[in-house]
């Protein structure tokens, strides 16, 4: 299908014309999909583990057994993995997506990855004919349910004019930021700014606490001033509690700070901040806290840290 729906009038025209492809059905890649599914459109989707699509299929979604099947009968295909290795194996893998693809197709990857990572699976993408558009997004689990992400991408500006409508019902904005290696670039840079913040938050939350002040009060004398951030308001009163409901897990912000990390030694840009950031973070990892919410790095600044398995 080479007019993947831009001319289109209204959402409800593309849900007739376009049979959209999902494949990685995790904290959220889920919500998304389901986003798609509620606004009317044919939806198909395929999880390494089948279960996690169940929910989707009851909402009326089908399945396939592989990326290929799933690519192979959708006329744009949507990928949210956890970290580069899977995004490269389902995109070029055995059975993978790129194996479905043919001339007048796209493949849309919404997952994290480094610019390396995406010009791979680009270059793979584009040698079936395909389009492909690399679109990783801002935004966490409680966004991504409320179709309130914020999508960074590059690569085909054709495809990027066809997926707008989908965009625009599982997102609040979107940035076209040129050739392909510029949306990763951009995820990674804000991704480090956020897991850096956060590791500062903690400390100042610590802080306030060891010299006797209400680390509450603190939460709202920050969130009225300057340095007023939506994510301190949101996570600090849980931290003070030592809960961390999983929004974003810890080992992906780690992952994040890596590969942002990587990103500035290819260029020689000194990111000491981050560099430190990213200790905690690893220090949080190896006390079994990966899959907790990334506000668990408190943890790590703490005298005595939790007793649980070590990974």
């Amino acid at each position: 299908m080479s007019n993947l729906g831009s001319s289109l009038p209204d959402a409800t025209a593309a849900a007739e014309k376009l049979r959209i492809g999902f494949v990685g059905l995790g904290i959220m890649g889920s919500p998304m999909a389901q986003n798609l599914i509620k606004s009317g459109y044919d939806v198909t989707v395929w999880n390494r583990t089948k279960s996690k699509c169940d929910p989707l299929i009851n909402l009326g979604a089908k399945y396939k057994p592989s990326p290929q099947e799933v690519a192979a009968c959708c006329d744009v295909t949507f990928a949210m993995l956890a970290d580069p290795e899977s995004a490269l194996d389902v995109a070029t893998g055995e059975n993978g997506a790129a194996s479905g693809l043919s001339p007048g197709k796209g493949y849309v990857d919404v997952s994290t990855v480094d610019g390396a990572t995406s010009k791979l699976i680009s270059a793979r993408i584009k040698d079936t004919g395909a389009l492909f558009l690399e679109a990783p997004v801002s935004g966490s689990k409680k966004p991504a349910e409320d179709g309130q992400l914020i999508f960074l991408t590059a690569g085909d500006k054709a495809l990027y004019e066809r997926v707008a409508p989908l965009l625009d019902i599982m997102g609040k904005s979107k940035f076209y930021l040129g050739e392909v290696g510029n949306g990763a670039a951009m995820k990674l840079v804000v991704n480090m700014i956020m897991g850096s913040m956060m590791a500062s938050f903690s400390e100042g939350l610590l802080l306030s606490e060891k010299v006797g002040l209400d680390p509450s009060i603190l939460v709202q004398v920050v969130s009225q001033g300057a340095i007023s951030a939506p994510m301190y308001s949101l996570k600090g009163p849980s931290m003070i509690q030592s809960l961390y409901p999983t929004a974003f897990p810890l080992k992906h912000q780690q992952k994040d700070l890596r590969l942002a990390l990587g990103l500035a030694e290819s260029v020689s840009q000194p990111t000491p901040i981050a560099a430190a950031a990213n200790e905690l973070y690893k220090v949080a990892k190896s006390h079994g806290l990966s899959d907790h919410d990334f506000s668990a790095v408190i943890e790590s600044l703490k005298s005595k840290l939790p007793h649980s398995k070590t990974e």
